[in-house]
């Protein structure tokens, strides 16, 4: 079986309010797509790494590789308008049949045991989605100040990665793009399929916003990454 993890580095992170794209800012002495990849190395399936990235950074990106002297395995393809578009260019040259696992490239503290647990379960289900059950109280908004009250445990925040036999995630992106689709699994939903859920991990983090690095870097140095 082969496997392949799909690093989706397309976010210009405005939110962060910072000039260069949060993927690129420094955690812990070295890009935050620096951890990310080195977590899908540490695998023991050995994942052939694709990164979909703007075609604007690659260059930006192989002087960070040198200077950081970085030299993990793997192929730097460009990236597209949507999320959607880059998922589908990093599929498009892969055949046969295989494991893929799509990943945000801002979520740097997801750990091989994760990532291996997905790909397993992909193989045996067809996909993986990995997700949490929320710990706070969740309402939702309606027309004017009105809410209403949900049941959390009937709810999931999903993370990546985001796990798929090749096959499933190759019919489901001959879709035309639309506006609900947030993520692969959105997608693959609409193709047809069901989708099944992978306990996540409460550290698998979206670095989003400036914080968000200082909690990544206490985290990485309690692991001893």
């Amino acid at each position: 079986m082969k496997y392949y993890a799909i690093i989706v580095a397309g976010g210009k992170g405005n939110r962060m309010n910072q000039a260069v794209a949060k993927q690129f800012l420094e955690l812990d002495g070295k890009p935050v797509l620096m951890h990310t990849l080195e977590a899908f190395h540490r695998c023991v399936l050995n994942p052939k790494i694709i990164l979909v990235l703007n075609i604007h950074q690659h260059q930006y990106w192989e002087e960070l590789c040198v200077s950081h002297g970085f030299t993990i395995p793997h192929q730097v393809i460009k990236g597209g308008t949507e999320r959607f578009d880059s998922v589908k260019n990093g599929i498009k040259g892969l055949k046969g049949k295989g494991i893929v696992a799509v990943h945000d490239a801002v979520r740097p503290l997801v750990t091989s045991e994760l990532i291996q647990r997905a790909y397993e379960m992909a193989a045996e289900k067809g996909n993986a989605i990995t997700a949490i059950q929320p710990v706070d109280s969740v309402r939702i908004k309606k027309e004017g100040q009105d809410s209403e009250a949900l049941n959390r445990n009937e709810l999931y925040l999903i993370q990546t990665p985001q796990t798929f036999q090749l096959e499933q995630l190759k019919k489901a992106y001959r879709q035309p793009y639309r506006n609900e689709f947030t993520d692969d699994a959105s997608v693959v939903e609409r193709a047809g399929f069901s989708i099944y859920l992978l306990a996540g991990e409460r550290n698998n983090m979206k670095i989003t916003y400036p914080q968000d690095l200082e909690f990544a870097s206490f985290l990485l140095n309690k692991k001893g990454f």
